[in-house]
């Protein structure tokens, strides 16, 4: 009822909110596709601090999944938008979200850094950035890629192969320091553009040789901008990229920061990235509809040619011109069955973890409320497991990401084993975290695989030196649900505070409860 009322109040505060001087203020859709996992507690003194803050003036930049602009509808849309669009109603923010799209990235972060606006999403974190202005809490995780035209084959594997080409990246991201310090100034250009449209159409054109992107959001205008000559040749996974709010350097702004990076922490944003994530297949299904279109098209002309023949020409002539209509009606097949399979992979991929293979978190997401729903149908307990890797960041900070990467990967392998019902689920739940859902096992039966997990995970003997055990260990929560009305999201907040039971408790251990609300 609260948080209705305050959604219900922003609503209010977007109609009556009229323009300001940078222009009309951009409405959010979105923020019902984020939810808390636990309560944040406020003080009064907070409350009416943030509740008496002028409008905040908010920029954004055309990213999607992140955010994405809808010029038909003038509107933002997307993961950071929902989450801002959420948190800001919990506090009664009120703000604009202003349409510059024709600044560029570095201007936007110049505003911001000197007060002219407020906050910029979204943005990644680097420490000149760091210096001029305040960073919450990150929400979403991507990767940069490198991307050159289709067939090229170049011999590219990370940004120290790069040397030898020219380079294009769009100014003011994160990683143009990198490439700035590693290309000479010959090899490098910066297209100083509020988006990216140039420096690919110079891609196509043979004046740059690769450009360094978002990954993500090239996924998509691949099939929005038809960059289909274009391909990722290798994607930078061992500079992930994590994006936050960015905020003017402020006392006032400080202290919202702070208040931000509790919610952050308590967020549940699976259901707006998965939102917002279809919109790549969404943009996919509408190029095949537009190419079925196309293709009806031409079909109907050479047909109408081949009558027109039919009628002008000998009996070997329209023998002929029937071979060439068979032989495209099996191309068109063919064309349609290889976007048929294009379409199936897709969908099959976007519930797969790409690292480990395991089920991802929007996969976990679906398959739980699925089951609590059946649990509700027939009484059977239904138990989770939430699984950490104790201390990986000593992992990675000491043997590398591609060591830790193999990490995951062996504690993947052990969840699949352990977790080997029909009726059983492994997931990656995100970074070091992974999850098992477990149909029809009471709380003895969730606990005893949980400490057959652990005890597997320590016999892999994986060395982490900066570790107090020497070797990789793992702590687990255990929730159970086997009686009583308590919701899927109950399940797994109790699964998480055990968890973090288990991390207070020294960890490579268990805890586990059962729900009893």
């Amino acid at each position: 009822m609260v948080r209705g009322l305050r959604a219900a109040r922003l609503g209010l505060l977007w109609a009556a909110g009229g323009c300001m001087a940078w222009g009309c203020a951009l409405a959010c859709e979105g923020p019902q596709h984020v939810h808390l996992l636990h309560p944040v507690a406020l003080s009064a003194a907070e409350q009416a601090e943030f509740r008496a803050m002028a409008p905040l003036r908010v920029l954004a930049v055309d990213a999607p999944p992140m955010a994405r602009y809808d010029r038909e509808r003038n509107r933002y849309a997307g993961i950071g938008v929902d989450v801002w669009c959420f948190i800001a109603a919990e506090l009664g923010l009120r703000y604009e979200i202003l349409p510059d799209r024709d600044m560029t990235v570095a201007d936007k972060i110049r505003q911001v850094q000197q007060g002219r606006a407020d906050v910029f999403l979204p943005l990644s974190q680097q420490p000149d950035r760091a210096r001029l202005g305040l960073f919450t809490l990150p929400y979403y995780a991507s990767y940069y890629a490198i991307i050159a035209r289709t067939g090229r084959r170049l011999q590219v594997h990370g940004l120290d192969d790069l040397a030898p080409y020219r380079v294009g990246v769009v100014k003011g991201v994160a990683l143009e320091p990198r490439l700035q310090a590693a290309l000479p100034a010959s090899r490098l250009t910066s297209f100083d553009q509020a988006n990216s449209n140039g420096m690919f159409q110079a891609l196509l054109d043979g004046a740059l040789d690769v450009a360094v992107f978002n990954k993500s959001i090239f996924d998509e205008k691949r099939y929005a901008y038809d960059y289909f000559d274009l391909e990722v040749i290798h994607t930078l996974r061992d500079d992930p990229r994590e994006y936050s709010f960015y905020f003017s350097p402020t006392p006032e702004h400080r202290r919202l920061v702070e208040v931000f990076n509790r919610y952050l922490g308590a967020i549940d944003a699976s259901e707006s990235v998965a939102q917002h994530e279809k919109g790549d297949r969404q943009l996919i299904e509408r190029y095949v509809a537009q190419r079925s279109q196309r293709t009806l098209l031409q079909v109907a002309s050479v047909a109408a040619v081949l009558m027109m023949l039919v009628f002008g020409l000998a009996f070997l002539r329209y023998r002929r011109l029937a071979r060439l209509l068979a032989q495209s009606n099996r191309q068109i097949l063919e064309q349609q069955q290889a976007l048929r399979e294009a379409n199936e992979q897709l969908a099959r991929l976007s519930l797969c973890d790409e690292l480990t293979g395991l089920a991802n978190r929007r996969a976990f997401g679906q398959a739980l409320q699925r089951e609590h729903a059946r649990r509700q149908r027939t009484g059977a307990p239904l138990s989770m497991l939430v699984i950490d890797v104790d201390h990986f960041k000593c992992v990675n900070d000491h043997y590398g990401h591609a060591t830790g990467d193999d990490y995951l990967r062996s504690v993947a392998q052990v969840l699949s084993q352990a977790a080997g019902r029909a009726a059983d689920l492994a997931a990656r739940h995100g970074g070091e975290e992974f999850a098992c859902l477990l149909p029809d096992t009471p709380a003895a039966d969730a606990l005893a695989l949980a400490e057959r997990i652990r005890m597997a995970a320590a016999g892999l003997a994986l060395p982490n030196a900066l570790a107090a055990a020497g070797r990789l260990t793992v702590s687990i929560g255990v929730a159970t649900l086997e009686a009583g009305p308590a919701t899927a999201q109950d399940l797994l907040a109790e699964a998480d505070a055990q968890l973090y039971a288990a991390k207070r408790a020294g960890r490579d251990c268990v805890r586990a409860a059962v729900v009893r609300a």
